[in-house]
């Protein structure tokens, strides 16, 4: 069964084709203003790739903060529900997912059957996500991309005191005027998200084992903040950032079955 999976997300939307439980394509989109839009090209360029058009499609379920404006979505899912879906079905051993994106961190717990026992979400304040990473890169003056191999370099650890991102923008310029090295501060950026999103693990009860997903999954420097906080190693699937438009396209692929 052909099936599909959409997540609105903040900062991109992202499709995913399942043909049973095989993945057959990805397609991703900027939001931008018009989510709709976005939507509905991100499938498109899935679409194309997979070689079919959406009326071959049996079902379609979409997640995402921007969820509703997939308006071609049959049914839609929580982020979390999502997550827990994806993981339980790539990986089952996995008991806490943790996951990190554009503007907001979660830490979801699930049991052996992928059902969510627990979750917690950091959605008041971007220092706990990606966009954090962002506004520090340009008070570094280095490209977004280059801050996470950056805080690898750093020889020693240089607290950040501050817990909002437009203090902490404040607290960076304030260390390079104190002559900190951009790899010491670059660190000390990913630390102080680690920090928040290790807390919110630890909140709901952290189990071993963990996966880290959404986009920020991608950055080394976050990963080895986080690695060295929860003081584990941390699972990361393929493509971490398509991890809530896989698990939309499992309850697709349920819905079609008529589960």
């Amino acid at each position: 069964m052909r099936v599909s999976g959409i997540d609105c997300g903040a900062k991109f939307v992202k499709a995913l084709i399942l043909d049973d439980d095989k993945i057959l394509a990805k397609g991703s989109a900027a939001s931008g203003f018009d989510q709709k839009a976005s939507a509905q090209e991100a499938l498109g360029k899935a679409l194309k790739e997979a070689g079919f058009s959406m009326e071959e499609l049996e079902h379609i379920t979409a997640t995402g903060t921007g969820k509703e404006e997939a308006a071609f979505a049959q049914t839609t899912v929580t982020e979390v529900g999502a997550n827990a879906k994806a993981m339980s079905a790539l990986h089952p051993s996995v008991r806490t997912v943790i996951d990190v994106g554009a503007e907001e961190g979660r830490a979801i717990r699930i049991d052996d059957k992928g059902k969510v026992v627990d979750f917690a979400i950091n959605e008041k304040c971007a220092a706990g996500a990606g966009t954090f990473t962002e506004t520090m890169a340009r008070a570094l003056e280095i490209k977004v991309e280059e801050i996470g191999p950056l805080s690898l370099k750093s020889q020693k650890a240089v607290p950040m005191n501050a817990q909002c991102a437009v203090f902490a923008e404040s607290e960076v310029v304030s260390l390079i005027h104190a002559k900190h090295s951009k790899e010491d501060i670059a660190r000390a950026v990913h630390d102080a998200i680690a920090d928040r999103i290790a807390s919110l693990s630890r909140k709901i009860g952290l189990e071993k084992d963990v996966a880290l997903v959404g986009g920020v999954a991608r950055n080394v420097g976050f990963v080895d903040s986080l690695k060295r906080d929860l003081q584990l190693d941390l699972l990361i699937p393929e493509d971490p950032e398509y991890s809530c438009a896989l698990g939309a396209a499992y309850v697709a692929l349920e819905k079609a079955k008529g589960g």
